[in-house]
């Protein structure tokens, strides 16, 4: 597989992530600057999510993710010996390495953004086509224009219940104008 990340890229992110995240395993640490101390090695490193489907994988979580600690994936075999993982590391290094980081991504940084990669190995079955991503959002946008017209009309009724002319027209004009954006959709 030829890289599509420049391992300069990939250097930046590490060295980001370790500098604001904390991980729930110190081996991890280890790991991920033992990734920063060989290019070579690193050249062969593809950050995806969904690792466990890759045949060899690491999946490593940060304190304030909901994540595994850490898992290594080589073939069936998984285990959360990071010791392993690292001696697979550094014995195979000329085989791909897929990496998947569980940490708070919402919304996803550009550092994170510029290493991310598609991953090869994730089943058809779980791909997000192009149409339903385009309708969730439609979904999501509708329900949030539905959700702060509610919040709208609710402060509109308040506004007339304590007699307050001038913050009923304030209202009324922020509610035409949100209609007005909903039309042009």
């Amino acid at each position: 597989m030829t890289a599509s990340v420049s391992v300069v890229d990939k250097k930046a992110f590490v060295r980001w992530f370790l500098k604001n995240y904390q991980l729930k395993r110190r081996e991890c640490v280890w790991i991920l600057n033992y990734l920063l101390s060989n290019d070579d090695l690193l050249k062969r490193i593809r950050f995806v999510e969904e690792a466990h489907y890759c045949p060899r994988a690491m999946v490593m979580s940060t304190v304030d993710s909901t994540g595994v600690p850490f898992r290594f994936y080589k073939g069936n075999v998984m285990t959360a010996d990071a010791e392993k993982s690292f001696h697979d590391l550094r014995l195979h290094e000329q085989e791909d390495m897929y990496i998947q980081l569980n940490f708070p991504n919402i919304p996803p940084s550009a550092q994170y953004l510029a290493v991310l990669e598609e991953n090869p190995y994730m089943p058809e079955t779980l791909l997000v086509s192009e149409k339903d991503r385009l309708l969730a959002e439609e979904l999501l946008s509708n329900s949030l224009l539905v959700f702060q017209e509610e919040k709208l009309l609710a402060q509109i009724d308040e506004a007339l219940d304590q007699g307050d002319e001038e913050r009923f027209y304030e209202l009324s004009n922020l509610l035409q104008a949100l209609k007005g954006t909903a039309n042009l959709r």
